[in-house]
């Protein structure tokens, strides 16, 4: 890349308003600020400072990448049959097309199939493992909602890494690693990140962690203790649930009329009992079968805990559908009598609640679980703000948006297996290769990068990811003295390998200030009348926007110092 360049030649397409569909901090900014233009829906064209945002930010995972694996670049265009062993083809988000001869294609989401059929070919012994293979890729994806500018599209770039190993102490090793690398290149990039447990998804394999990065424009939910180091997704949270305030307890189930109740805060009103001493039901539906998942009154049931305990996708069942299975109206239903499958939170395993009598307009009070009812019983409820923490049990638990950044899965033989990627051991006998697959999203750290570094007047970009390091702004034309100076200074600053956007165009001190303060580089020079009188320029952070006036002779050795602490 160009170490400077001049702002009257370079492609700056700034903007003055936000575009109109933008509601993510980064989308806003990034295409006021000229570093990227829509194409389509999830589709994007990085512009110059956006492409220069990019190639360093895939620089610096590249230079950590490089401490730890060999890079290479496989295809996006893939023949369909490397899909079909994994099952993976028939993803809906996978585009899939055909050749003139009519032969199937995948537009790659992931690269496992491709790195897998690489490694059952090259790696035939133990003697060559470990291996880790990364890339730096553009993916395709058949994302149905594109949303936040950058942050979901459809075409993307990715950094994949996979790690190949003989046995599972040695995919841990290297899941250490990409662990390690992984927490300094955020750091690099001066990102607050969090790696929490994670499920693999369609992914596979045996789950990971995921790096969450806190921003009100997320589409993940962090949640972190107040008292300990605990974080983790919402989706695999758990927390200690607050003691219930239960009424004394019954020998039997008792029948109540309960009219017009069909709703926690209703029948607790209508009984005189806290929310905390019932049993809501939320009957769904799997795979065809009627499945009734319990919660606490007080609580919500978390739809990915009750898939991950069903071990399939479940939708709401609708009023038909459970009339026939209860015999009774949506509110009135329970677990006591029923023969469909039950699945309860672990808060309802001791104790007695009300819940449906399986009769339209009729509750049970005293139902204990074991006596009335059988259930499995999993953690489903959702963790709410304020709950306990589960770990240490003092500090309370902080739900926030975050936006995932990273990605690390232990894969184990999920991919080596049915694509035949095996080694041989010291005996000759063979065994399937034990992986792991680990991304990283550049596009998703550049815009978190803004959603995390930002005010009113623009982008305050990281250093080590800035189009460039210095932003500096000439006032006056070619035939002032002062240009002869910004000049020098300009070259001392390149020879000192600095990297400077040089702002030369006739646009005005004003609108040169705004676009500055808009494209957000570290440190702002501003090099006017004073400059050739005074022999000073002004200096200007941009963090916090600090300006003061710095002799000419010291501006290298300042602007170094503030790139350095930035």
């Amino acid at each position: 890349m160009s170490r400077t360049v001049d702002a009257s030649k370079y492609p700056i397409p700034t903007l003055k308003d936000d575009p109109a569909d933008a509601e993510a901090i980064s989308h806003r900014l990034l295409v006021r600020g000229g570093f990227v233009r829509q194409v389509g829906a999830g589709l994007y064209t990085y512009m110059p400072l956006g492409w220069r945002v990019l190639r360093k930010t895939m620089g610096v995972i590249r230079e950590e990448m490089d401490t730890i694996g060999f890079e290479m670049l496989m295809p996006v265009l893939q023949p369909a049959e490397l899909w079909y062993p994994t099952g993976r083809y028939d993803l809906d988000v996978l585009y899939k097309l055909q050749d003139s001869s009519g032969k199937p294609y995948a537009l790659a989401i992931t690269h496992e199939e491709c790195v897998t059929f690489h490694a059952a070919r090259e790696i035939r012994s133990y003697r060559e493992l470990p291996q880790i293979w990364y890339h730096q890729q553009t993916k395709e994806r058949d994302e149905p909602r594109p949303r936040g500018g950058i942050l979901r599209t459809r075409e993307f770039i990715m950094k994949d890494s996979y790690s190949f190993d003989r046995d599972l102490a040695g995919m841990e090793e290297s899941y250490a690693k990409h662990r390690d690398v992984y927490v300094r290149i955020f750091e690099r990039c001066g990102l607050e990140t969090y790696p929490v447990e994670a499920e693999s998804g369609m992914m596979g394999g045996h789950g990971g962690e995921e790096f969450l990065a806190p921003s009100p424009n997320g589409e993940a939910e962090l949640v972190r203790c107040s008292n300990c180091d605990y974080a983790a997704n919402v989706e695999v949270a758990r927390s200690r649930a607050r003691r219930p305030e239960l009424p004394a307890a019954l020998d039997a189930p008792d029948e109540v009329e309960t009219p017009g109740a069909t709703t926690i805060d209703g029948l607790a009103e209508m009984l005189g009992i806290d929310a905390t001493a019932t049993a809501k039901a939320m009957p769904v539906v799997a795979d065809g079968e009627v499945v009734l998942a319990l919660v606490r009154g007080d609580q919500r049931l978390h739809e990915m805990k009750l898939e991950r305990a069903l071990g399939r996708a479940a939708r709401p069942a609708q009023p038909e559908e459970i009339r026939q299975a209860f015999g009774a109206d949506p509110g009135s239903i329970g677990p006591a009598g029923t023969k469909v499958r039950v699945i309860a939170d672990e808060s309802l395993r001791e104790g007695q609640y009300v819940g449906g009598a399986n009769r339209t307009g009729w509750h049970l009070r005293g139902l204990e679980a074991g006596r009335d009812y059988e259930a499995e019983f999993h953690d489903l409820r959702e963790v709410a703000e304020g709950d306990t923490c589960d770990v240490c049990g003092e500090g309370t638990l902080h739900v926030e948006p975050a936006i995932e950044v990273g990605h690390i899965f232990k894969l184990g033989t999920y991919y080596s297996v049915p694509l035949n990627a095996t080694y041989l051991d010291e005996a000759g006998k063979e065994h399937p290769i034990e992986m792991g697959c680990y991304g990283i999203g550049p596009a998703r750290i550049a815009a978190t990068a803004v959603e995390q570094h930002h005010d009113d007047a623009g982008i305050i970009w990281p250093a080590s990811i800035s189009p460039f390091g210095v932003h500096m702004v000439v006032i006056g034309d070619e035939s002032e003295p002062q240009r002869a100076v910004a000049n020098e200074l300009r070259a001392e600053l390149v020879d000192a390998g600095g990297e400077v956007l040089f702002d030369d165009r006739a646009s005005g001190p004003g609108a040169q200030f705004a676009d500055a303060e808009l494209i957000g580089c570290p440190v702002r020079v501003t090099i006017g009348k004073r400059t050739a009188t005074e022999g000073s320029a002004d200096v200007q952070v941009r963090r916090g926007r600090e300006q003061r006036p710095v002799a000419v002779a010291e501006v290298a050795a300042t602007v170094q110092a503030v790139l350095s602490e930035a």
